[in-house]
């Protein structure tokens, strides 16, 4: 190898070699490092710091005396090497370590504003709830206001309807006695004595008939209908018992005797039939 090849091969290891960490170690130590960093041809050595250049010195003669495989075996030492001083430095990155319940406990304690967002979230959960509660129970009210208010009405509108068909039970108990009373006048007169020889009874008894008829009328135009239960069972609700009498092949609370008829206004007695009934 000629002396131009040489310095050739040295620039070229010199580049292979920039920003390269040789880490010298003794005894499993590590007892100094150095970084080789060529910024300029071997021709200016003179301005490399004196580690370098030694190291560098220490490779020519290595390169001179040992053949390629020994070459690459020392360049395999330097990456390791390079390697070693990475894990060094990892190593002795500062690294904050919390050995104390002080210091976990000053790492853990909240600021003053972490505490005040806390209070202030605490509040406004109370605050919900409170308000929560307070809906149910308006909403609750609200509920039992309206079904209150349906149920009066309700109640206003059947007495209402109530009224409009049991207004006039007062007036017809007051027209009952005149119908009774128009009723015994015309079953006082005997049929015998209607005749054309008695023509002023004749339209005396008329006169009464027809009046009655049209009274009659007038009730069941209003509602109002007649209770006669004769030969039918006897009804507490439409019937009044005055005696009891004994009536062969007669079932008993069977109505026989008709005292005074009743009268009942839209299914609403307002007045029961005075009746006689046979026993048990």
């Amino acid at each position: 190898m000629t002396a131009a090849d040489r310095q050739r091969y040295n620039w070229n290891l010199q580049r292979r070699l920039a920003h390269c960490c040789v880490i010298f170690v003794r005894n499993n130590r590590v007892i100094g490092a150095c970084r080789v960093s060529p910024q300029s041809p071997p021709a200016t050595k003179m301005h490399r710091s004196k580690t370098a250049l030694n190291l560098l010195q220490r490779l020519d003669r290595l390169r001179t005396a040992s053949s390629g495989s020994l070459i690459t075996r020392q360049m395999q030492m330097v990456s390791t090497a390079q390697a070693a001083h990475s894990r060094l430095l990892w190593h002795q990155a500062p690294v904050r370590h919390f050995s104390t319940e002080k210091d976990t406990a000053r790492v853990e304690e909240p600021t003053e504003n972490e505490k005040k967002l806390t209070v202030e979230v605490e509040e406004l959960r109370k605050e919900a709830a409170e308000l929560t509660e307070k809906v149910k129970s308006l909403d609750d009210k609200y509920k039992r206001a309206l079904a209150e208010s349906e149920n009066i009405r309700r109640r206003l509108t059947k007495q209402i309807d109530d009224a409009k068909l049991f207004g006039i039970q007062g007036f017809c108990k007051d027209l009952l006695e005149v119908a009774d009373i128009l009723g015994h006048a015309t079953e006082a007169v005997p049929k015998d004595e209607i005749s054309d020889k008695n023509p002023h009874l004749k339209n005396l008894f008329e006169g009464l008939s027809m009046t009655r008829q049209q009274l009659n009328s007038v009730f069941k135009r209003h509602g109002l209908e007649t209770v006669n239960p004769m030969n039918e069972k006897f009804n507490p609700n439409l019937h009044e018992a005055l005696f009891q009498q004994e009536v062969a092949n007669v079932e008993p609370n069977t109505v026989v005797v008709v005292s005074k008829i009743g009268y009942k206004l839209h299914d609403r007695c307002i007045r029961p039939a005075l009746v006689g009934v046979t026993k048990g």
